[in-house]
């Protein structure tokens, strides 16, 4: 693909990213125009006066929340894309490879205990290493079985042991105060979130993502096999220690305020393939950015589609199993997926 064409998709989608967010911050049972949502967001970064109950609606609710999105689906969708390439493997997701169950168990932990946002970071960030670490074990020990489904199969068994963990906390935990906040954070949602939230999460976000653009040429050339890429002089030990520190760093960083989303790191990644085709160099920015586009659009239909909100985790796996389906059933979009 020429890079004009690249350069040009990538400037849609970061234009569409924006239109996105400013559709979706106008959208609710308070609608604001998106003329009057550029204009008071153009005056509060030139230091304007608060502009009355339109402001505080867009600042204090709806901002935050976008903002969220945004960042989940960019950080689960580069998470999903760097998995993919590190492990040669279609299949291979957070949610799918246990990341994010393992983050989920690991945060839901510190919401049993009552942390603060920036503990439960911490403690889902160790929960989604320590899921990772037994699914490569794991899997390394499978490996003469085959190694094309064995990832898979060993981030459902570790996906499985932390999803039995997390209903074992289920159990011990407050039915009235406590067990209704985990449950409906287990299905995830970005309805309570706060602009704090958004400070804290996005820093981390943004140190996991550097490390992924930083290495981008290196994570490529490991699609080709171990061999091929020491052979071009990339340290593998250290590249792949790396890519899933960071890619586990952002799981963890997301699903400590919206819950567990699934899909999103497996099916964003294929889509931007059929855009910008297999180079990660390419691969990275288009997911990052149709990532945010996508949550930031399904989070906006699960606020406003019915009168009680549903929650972002439901909607993204019934869109993301449904075009799973319709891809299979199209041999030539699954042989895209395959040439990944």
């Amino acid at each position: 693909m020429p890079e004009t064409r690249t350069r040009a998709i990538l400037v849609g989608l970061a234009a569409a990213a924006l239109v996105a967010a400013i559709v979706a911050a106008g959208i609710g049972p308070y609608r604001i125009a998106p003329t009057e949502v550029a204009r008071m967001i153009v005056e509060r970064l030139a230091g304007g006066a608060d502009g009355g109950e339109p402001s505080t609606v867009l600042f204090a609710v709806r901002l935050p929340r976008i903002l969220g999105a945004a960042l989940t689906g960019a950080a689960l969708s580069a998470a999903g894309a760097a998995y993919q390439n590190l492990f040669r493997n279609p299949l291979i997701s957070p949610d799918i490879l246990g990341v994010s169950t393992g983050a989920g168990f690991g945060a839901v932990l510190a919401i049993l205990a009552g942390l603060p946002v920036a503990l439960v970071e911490l403690s889902g960030f160790v929960g989604g290493t320590l899921a990772v670490l037994l699914v490569a074990m794991l899997a390394r020990s499978l490996r003469d079985h085959g190694d094309v489904l064995v990832l898979v199969l060993s981030g459902i068994v570790v996906g499985s042991l932390a999803a039995a963990a997390i209903s074992l906390v289920k159990i011990v935990a407050d039915p009235y105060q406590q067990l209704p906040i985990i449950t409906y954070w287990l299905l995830g949602s970005l309805a309570g979130i706060r602009l704090d939230d958004v400070a804290v999460v996005a820093p981390t976000v943004i140190v996991g993502l550097v490390p992924l653009f930083l290495l981008r040429w290196r994570i490529g050339v490991l699609s080709l096999g171990e061999d091929d890429a020491r052979a071009l002089g990339v340290d593998v030990r250290r590249t792949r220690a790396v890519v899933i520190a960071s890619a586990t760093l952002v799981t963890a960083a997301v699903v400590a305020v919206s819950g567990v989303v699934g899909w999103i790191g497996l099916m964003v990644p294929h889509s931007a393939r059929l855009l910008v085709g297999n180079r990660f160099d390419r691969l990275l920015p288009a997911s990052i950015l149709l990532g945010a586009v996508f949550t930031v659009a399904v989070d906006t239909v699960a606020r406003t589609v019915a009168q009680v909100e549903i929650p972002i985790g439901i909607l993204t796996a019934l869109i993301g199993g449904g075009l799973f389906v319709w891809l299979m059933t199209r041999r030539r979009g699954f042989g895209t997926w395959r040439r990944t």
